[in-house]
């Protein structure tokens, strides 16, 4: 593993770049991207860097770093920390693939960034060597900053009793087209624009197979031996969208007891900070808050020790933890939009402007709470039939 900057130093980092994050907020917004400078600064700042393979210059961290810096970002900027754990994830999940489709995306500049879009809405066609795709994908993230993107899509069946074989597939620029169709009411500056192709070819090393990132047997764990590469691909993405939300319910907290500790009641200019409805409802969404922290801890310590003690071989992960895990984090963004929705109604007429500082959390937790995987219903019936003694229908755990 290369030398890294400690886990300390990258969250002062984070932290520090905060204070220009929430200058360039507005910019971001006109934008409807991260403004380049940003995005510069998370390069500069070594943030991209940690779970990049140490062969790249990667630090190969625990991934609970990831998330924690998401939430150092988010609690200012949700739309930055959103595009930071994204392309993080993907930097990782490049790390399962064969060295032939790492050799091509870093081996020239191994700061190349990857958006993605995973839902399997376009065609794939079996061909020769490879697969070709068409159609369009929607919601890709950080693209304008991306030179690669991952498509999820299901292949054909090669036989009457194949299997669906769900994998995502590696494009380079120039085989696909941006739609600028990102017109939101939050997450502004994500950019997560549609992605348009027309019967680009993709050879079979520059897919990965859903089931391998489930089994925890990868291409890519042949050269990328860290325990960092033997965890489930399928909790890495779902927390990389889930956090973000955290992060809103932290930023809301912080400005809505900054703000109400000095705020005086427009009735009567009684501070409102002695009213016990607004001190219950610091106290209670902050133990919320707490609460979901602290099973995102748990769960990311869980499955990195699995993979720790795994050593040279595959995991033991057990799939009872997994499907509990999945739910949790959809739980987490559920949660989240509560808590910040309860601190907007608590904050007076004032929290309706644009200006307001919470506004912006209230609008971002929505937009995150919308995304699939933050769905709780589906992970929890999924998690109840475990429960009853029944199989798991979900293999993204």
């Amino acid at each position: 593993m290369n030398d890294s900057p400690s886990v300390d130093e990258l969250l002062r980092r984070a932290t520090v770049l905060g204070t220009v994050l929430r200058e360039r907020a507005t910019e971001g917004d006109a934008l409807r991207h991260l403004p380049p400078r940003t995005v510069i600064d998370l390069h500069d700042a070594g943030l991209f860097r940690v779970l990049q393979p140490s062969r790249f210059g990667g630090y190969e961290l625990p991934p609970k770093t990831l998330f924690d810096l998401q939430i150092a970002l988010g609690r200012v900027c949700p739309s930055t920390a959103w595009v930071y754990g994204v392309l993080s994830v993907h930097h990782w999940q490049l790390g399962l693939f064969p060295a032939e489709a790492q050799d091509e995306v870093w081996g020239r500049d191994s700061t190349t960034l990857i958006s993605s879009s995973y839902a399997p809405t376009g065609k794939v066609e079996r061909v020769s060597g490879g697969y070709r795709l068409s159609g369009r994908w929607s919601f890709s993230s950080g693209c304008d900053h991306a030179q690669w993107v991952f498509l999820g899509g299901f292949v054909p069946p090669d036989g009457p009793d194949a299997k669906p074989d769900m994998r995502t597939f590696l494009l380079p620029r120039a085989d696909y087209a941006i739609d600028d169709n990102w017109f939101t009411s939050g997450l502004k500056a994500t950019g997560s624009k549609d992605i348009v192709v027309d019967g680009a070819f993709v050879p079979e090393h520059r897919t990965h197979k859903l089931i391998d990132g489930f089994r925890l047997d990868n291409p890519g764990n042949a050269l990328n031996t860290s325990p960092v590469f033997r965890m489930p691909f399928g909790q890495i993405h779902v927390r990389s969208v889930s956090t973000p939300a955290l992060a809103c319910a932290l930023g809301a907290l912080d400005v809505y007891n900054e703000s109400t500790a000095s705020r005086l009641a427009a009735t009567d200019q009684s501070r409102v900070s002695e009213d016990p409805a607004s001190q219950l409802c610091a106290a209670e969404c902050g133990s919320v808050v707490d609460h979901a922290l602290l099973v995102l801890h748990r769960n990311l310590d869980e499955l990195y020790g699995y993979a720790v003690e795994a050593k040279d071989g595959v995991p033991k992960m057990p799939v009872d933890r997994r499907v509990r895990f999945r739910h949790e984090s959809a739980l987490a963004a559920r949660e989240s939009a509560s808590v910040i929705a309860r601190l907007f109604t608590q904050s007076g007429g004032r929290a309706v402007f644009q200006s307001h500082p919470l506004n912006r959390f209230f609008q971002d937790v929505h937009v995150i709470r919308a995304h699939y995987a933050n769905n709780p219903e589906g992970p929890g019936r999924n998690f109840g039939r475990v429960l009853f003694g029944q199989r798991s229908q979900d293999y993204f755990v």
